[in-house]
């Protein structure tokens, strides 16, 4: 069983920059696909971006495309979300989740649920 700490959260101002990083225990990320999601106030929870472990296959929700990248560190401990432009309807809870059982070919790999939850990590963009 695996168990993830998020963080990297922060201040920033818009057009910043900040990078979110989910760390393993317990376990590597061998054979998961890990995503990012977050909630804004008073907004559903929203998948924005995943990789897959086995083949470093990744996705990004149209809210971020362009502007974040996902990637992993090379012994499959921790995984980054690089946030750059970003803008004040980014501000959110983000969380990292973890899922054994789906790739991450498209948006249906953001789809809930997922097996395991880091606790969430606030961005706030300030304008």
């Amino acid at each position: 069983e695996v168990q993830l700490q998020a963080s990297g959260g922060g201040l920033v101002q818009a057009g910043g920059s900040l990078r979110l990083s989910c760390a393993a225990s317990g376990s590597t990320f061998d054979d998961y696909t890990i995503s990012w999601f977050r909630r804004a106030p008073g907004k559903e929870r929203e998948g924005i971006s995943c990789i897959s472990s086995k083949d470093y296959t990744t996705y990004y929700a149209d809210s971020v495309k362009g502007r974040f990248t996902i990637s992993s560190d090379g012994a499959k401990n921790t995984v980054f979300l690089q946030m750059n432009s970003l803008k004040p309807e980014d501000t959110a809870v983000y969380y990292c989740a973890a899922d054994s059982y789906r790739g991450c070919e498209g948006p249906m790999a953001l789809v809930l649920p997922y097996d395991y939850w880091g606790q969430g990590t606030l961005v706030t963009v300030s304008s």
